[in-house]
């Protein structure tokens, strides 16, 4: 017998403080063994697909993922697997790096604002703006490459203004018909030691590793700060933070794929009504398609 997931357990409230010590990064599996995991999966997906063909064809609300975690804690596995069974014309997916020159002439939402999906569509970040209170806040000399005005950047404010930015835009996208689910994949120091040297160790992984990690793995408490601050500012009603606990990969996908499908139940979306013309105008094609089959003649 598999364990039923409850979105609620992952969500963070509203309003309140973050303390990751007290979120687990490993629970109880969802599953029973692997091919549990794989039925479970399998009919997630097949849920899914069935739920964004009727968002496709209503064309009333927009959902946006975003993922954000430490690396390798299986961000691009989640999206690969649980987002498998979507058409790929009703899906987006972008992930965001450092950005350009352009970008950086624009406020720090713009690259990413440009990248929202459209109603009908399910748009996926892999990060996204959140960069922009994670990776910039460890680092903040990133933010002197911003150019931003003298007197603007105040360590405590930019932070707070930069939380303020962007609930206002999840409040705004809301009100507007796009849903934002946002993922933090809760990775544990020591299994992120383990899937690293599991890349080392697997020529066919080499590429997933580069100096760089190595060099962000030792900023581990100051990123821990980050999100802590960031989650608790950012967990809205409208738009909230899911801590996923991701030390398993297989429990991650099954969480995650879950609170996407709890998303778009919740919306209680239907395929476009056929009024009285628009019947009559279809049974008048009928009839004519009827008359040009060969037994009619």
């Amino acid at each position: 017998m598999t364990t039923e997931i409850d979105s609620s357990d992952f969500r963070v409230p509203e309003g309140r403080p973050v303390n990751l010590k007290k979120w687990p990064t490993l629970v109880e599996p969802v599953y029973k063994s692997k091919k549990t995991y794989a039925k479970q999966l399998e009919e997630h997906v097949e849920e899914l697909n069935t739920l964004q063909r009727v968002h496709f064809a209503s064309n009333r609300y927009a959902v946006l993922l975003i993922f954000q975690a430490m690396d390798a804690a299986g961000k691009d596995g989640a999206i690969r697997h649980v987002m498998s069974g979507v058409n790929p014309q009703g899906c987006q997916v972008f992930s965001f790096r450092h950005p350009s020159a352009i970008e950086l002439d624009h406020d720090f939402l713009w690259r990413t604002t440009r990248s929202l999906p459209e109603r009908g569509r399910i748009g996926i970040f892999n990060r996204s703006y959140y960069e922009e209170v994670l990776i910039v806040r460890v680092h903040p000399e990133i933010l002197l490459g911003q150019r931003l005005p003298e007197g603007i950047i105040e360590e405590k404010a930019t932070w707070q203004d930069r939380y303020r930015s962007i609930v206002d835009l999840e409040n705004h996208l809301y009100r507007n018909g796009t849903r934002v689910i946002k993922f933090f994949l809760h990775l544990s120091k020591e299994e992120q030691r383990k899937r690293f040297l599991e890349r080392i160790d697997d020529p066919d992984k080499n590429w997933k590793f580069s100096v760089a990690d190595i060099e962000e793995r030792k900023y581990w408490d100051q990123y821990m700060q980050a999100y802590e601050a960031c989650l608790g500012a950012t967990s809205t009603e409208q738009a909230p933070w899911y801590v996923v606990p991701a030390d398993d990969k297989k429990n991650a996908r099954l969480i995650v794929s879950r609170v996407v499908l709890d998303t778009f139940k919740a919306l209680k979306m239907d395929y476009p009504e056929t009024d009285a013309g628009r019947r009559t105008e279809l049974l008048s094609i009928r009839d004519q398609l009827i008359e040009e089959s060969p037994g009619s003649k």
